[in-house]
């Protein structure tokens, strides 16, 4: 007999994933949840036995959701499938209950033996391998919504990565968003970024990077009143002007971006090369630094907005810039991992 289990993820190209990551051969009846709200509700409905989540949702994130399951006293277990891959992270979860945490992407091979390790799965046989659905997977990428949310999911592990190595560097809890993915103008960019909603003035620096049929730009966004908590951070005790701003920024972006395309690389299979550091702007406006790129016209744009915890002044965005000519090869290459 079918036992039910929920996989909850805001993204639907996740959700798929860790879906065809089932064992073949393992009696469940799958449902799916698009946020931790919406997974309580289907808790309610079909009473499982195991929940994947994840932990970056809106409305109600995975902590959030695991609170709930504590205080509702609810009885079943929770895996947590995750690009946050903070060690705070995973101790967080499993002190609110869940049995384990596992890294996106996940692997049958990873999947098979997390649920043999728990005592909810039992391998009978070897299962043959499905056939390649890139080709399916490629159709449906040419729906807007479908390419944006695969954009989403990828940006969202190799987000969690960038995250990882600056709360490793600094020795903190970095909180991380649902990344912004928009295919949109140049010229409408500054408009449509959250962090622009904010802060008057920030400072910017700009890497561009390139790989076999892609290529784009990241830019790092600090606004101005951060530089005093991350001089702290960072341990460094003389006067902060300018030039120490600079040097605060240059080594928090190299960071962010370095680990950010490497994450990108490793799950779209490319080398991405980064170019050398440029800086965008110091003290100026949103508009002033988005305006000063006018080497093409339409941008797929990836926003990651970097807040860390107990620092609510430090405020940071991540933005990748995709050119409007490499989303074919994009879409090529998200379709053999969806």
């Amino acid at each position: 007999m079918a036992i039910n289990i929920i996989i909850c993820d805001d993204s639907r190209m996740a959700r798929n994933q860790l879906a065809r990551c089932l064992p073949a051969d393992w009696e469940v009846e799958i449902h799916f949840a698009e946020d931790g709200q919406h997974c309580l509700e289907v808790i309610a409905q079909v009473s499982p036995i195991l929940v994947f989540l994840d932990l970056n949702m809106p409305i109600l994130d995975g902590y959030e959701t695991l609170e709930e399951i504590n205080a509702r006293d609810i009885e079943l277990d929770v895996i947590v499938v995750s690009g946050d891959i903070q060690p705070d992270a995973q101790a967080r979860v499993t002190g609110l209950g869940a049995i384990d945490f596992v890294k996106k992407p996940i692997s049958k091979e990873k999947m098979a033996q997390t649920l043999e390790r728990h005592g909810l799965y039992t391998q009978h046989e070897v299962v043959e391998e499905p056939e390649n659905q890139a080709e399916n997977s490629l159709l449906e990428l040419n729906n807007k919504d479908t390419f944006l949310d695969a954009c989403q999911e990828v940006a969202n592990v190799a987000m969690g990565r960038a995250g990882d190595s600056l709360a490793r560097l600094l020795d903190v809890f970095v909180k991380l968003p649902v990344p912004r993915v928009n295919h949109i103008e140049l010229s409408e960019l500054a408009m449509a970024l959250q962090f622009s909603e904010h802060h008057e003035t920030v400072s910017s620096i700009c890497q561009g990077f390139i790989g076999p049929g892609i290529s784009g730009e990241a830019l790092t966004i600090f606004n101005d009143s951060s530089f005093e908590n991350i001089a702290k951070l960072m341990k460094y005790e003389g006067h902060i002007d300018d030039h120490v701003q600079l040097e605060l920024l240059m080594d928090i972006s190299n960071i962010l971006v370095g680990a950010c395309l490497q994450g990108f690389s490793d799950q779209l299979d490319v080398n991405l090369s980064q170019g050398h550091p440029v800086v965008l702007g110091q003290h100026v406006s949103i508009p002033q630094i988005i305006q000063g790129n006018k080497r093409w016209k339409k941008t797929l744009s990836i926003e990651i907005n970097y807040k860390i915890e107990n620092y609510e002044g430090v405020d940071c965005d991540l933005l990748l810039l995709f050119t409007d000519d490499c989303l074919e090869d994009l879409k090529q290459r998200i379709s053999f991992i969806m």
